[in-house]
Order: structure tokens, then sequence, then C-alpha cells
């Protein structure tokens, strides 16, 4: 015959116990509620700004036609750099918008380490507070922070991607996001120029140099194509990423957010009255044994 656990309790006991402590939990949740929400408010606000592109592939439809003309056009087009995949170009372009090298030249552009380490910088004296240099503020540094308000996020379904900063200012996010998509483009633009330059002129040349009826017609087909990306990256408008949706200034900040903190600290202190006061009836038990 098993012998009943002394320790244990039923549930109408654990009712009661909680009913006699009500005024504990209740003093407990409260507490702990508006603590959360006092530490929020104690967070700078920061608010999202958000722009909505497409990747785009530059590939003119006449690189198609090329590829498909022989092994021996398809040769001389990859022996110059050339590719034929639109999605390398999308992957490419989301790589350069999210690149080391175009967030350091962004910010080395518009002065932005003192925008970035405000409390490491002296407005009056125009000079950084740290005097060791290396204690003081890099582009490294800064591409390293960028990384954390920075989120670029692809959909999979729609083919759209998001670029969204986050900061202090909501004017300035929305700047740096919309500019951000704007230095991708034109440095993709330049890089596109001086390749399609490079290929065009080493494909003169090699033209120059052959009298082969065939040669000479597969490096003009390739030339043709070369010639129509550099019309298409000097033309108007956006190159390699398409904005669907700029960004704007929001109106409503992201953090912090005192109601739903208040909400967590509520949850965690009803918890944690729980914790108090089943620790308070073992020790009692303890005590009177």
């Amino acid at each position: 015959m098993q012998t009943a656990d002394p320790d244990a309790i039923s549930l109408r006991e654990l009712v009661l116990l909680l009913w006699r402590q009500k005024w504990l939990i209740i003093a407990v949740t409260l507490l702990t509620g508006f603590a959360f929400a006092v530490i929020s408010r104690l967070q700078p606000n920061t608010w999202k700004a958000t722009v909505t592109i497409s990747p785009v592939s530059n590939t003119p439809s006449s690189m198609g036609r090329i590829s498909s003309q022989g092994s021996q056009i398809g040769g001389l087009a990859s022996l110059i750099g050339l590719s034929f995949g639109g999605d390398t170009s999308k992957a490419e372009s989301l790589a350069v918008l999210q690149s080391e090298a175009l967030t350091q030249r962004y910010i080395a552009e518009h002065n932005l380490l003192p925008v970035l380490f405000p409390d490491q910088w002296d407005p009056v004296a125009r000079k950084w507070k740290p005097t060791k240099p290396e204690l003081q503020p890099t582009l490294w540094k800064a591409n390293k922070l960028f990384e954390k308000i920075r989120t670029v996020t692809e959909d999979k379904k729609t083919g759209l991607t998001t670029l969204t900063i986050t900061w202090t200012n909501p004017y300035i996010a929305a700047k740096w996001a919309n500019d951000l998509v704007a230095a991708a483009n034109d440095l993709l633009r330049t890089r596109a120029i001086r390749e399609s330059e490079q290929h065009i002129a080493y494909l003169n040349e090699q033209a120059s140099h052959t009298d082969v009826t065939q040669v000479r017609q597969a490096v003009y087909a390739v030339l043709e194509s070369e010639i129509k990306n550099v019309m298409l990256a000097k033309g108007p408008g956006d190159y390699a990423l398409k904005v669907i949706d700029p960004a704007f200034p929001p109106e409503r900040r992201a953090a912090p957010l005192p109601i739903l903190w208040a909400m967590i600290g509520s949850v965690a202190g009803l918890l944690l009255s729980f914790v108090i006061i089943f620790i308070r009836r073992a020790w009692s038990a303890d005590a009177g044994r």
C-alpha cells in the first residue's frame, strides 16, 4: 500500500494557497511590470525606415541568343569574363548592397563617423574625445555598427527585397536606406560600364587580328552584346536595384515599446510571485518538521 506524499498538494489546496497570497501576487506582478516599463523608457528611441527593391537582371536578351549559337561563341564570352546567367547578377547586386566596401565608402563620403559615434565626438573642438588612435572610431568599426542597424530581407515568393535601417532619427534612417540603394546602383553601373568598355576594346583588337569569318562573326556577336550592356548601364533610372517603394520617415517609433515591455514584465512578475510562494511554503514545511 502506497503512502501519500506529505509534500504533495491538491488542486484545492493550491487555489487556496494562491488566494491567501493574492496581495503578494498582485504586488510583485505590478511592480515587475512597472520596472520593465521604466527600463524600456530608459532605452533610446529608434525608428525603422524600409525601402522595397527588386533586383533585376541587366543581361540583354541577345545574350540568350549568343549562348545558343555554339560552344565557340560561349567559349569566347567566357574567356573575357561574360556570364549568361541572370541569377548571378541579382545575387551580385544584393551582395554589393550589403558589402563592406559600399558601406565604408558611403560613410566616408558623407562623414558619418561623428553621427554614428556621437558620444565620442566633441562638436565644439571638432575632434574625437579619446586621445589614443586605437580607441577612436574607424571605418571598420562603423561598418560593424552598420551591420547591426541595417537589415536586408529577401522574399523568395515575390522576389522582392527590403532594406531596413534602424536609427535614432527617422529622417536620417530613411535617407540612409534610400542613399544606400542609390549608391549600390551607381557602383554597379560604374563597374558594368568599365568592364564592358574593357571587353569592347579587347574584342575589337581580336577582330582586327583574324580573317576567319566564323571567328569574326563570333566576336561581333559578343561585341554587340557588350555595346548593349554599355547603353543599358548609361541609361536613366535604376540600374540593378529597381526601387518599388522608397523609404519614408516613419511616424511611429520601433522601440522602445513600454506597453509591450510592461506586459512582458507582468508575466515575468506573475511567474516570480508563484516561485516565491512555493519556496516559502517549502521552507515552512521543512521548518515545521
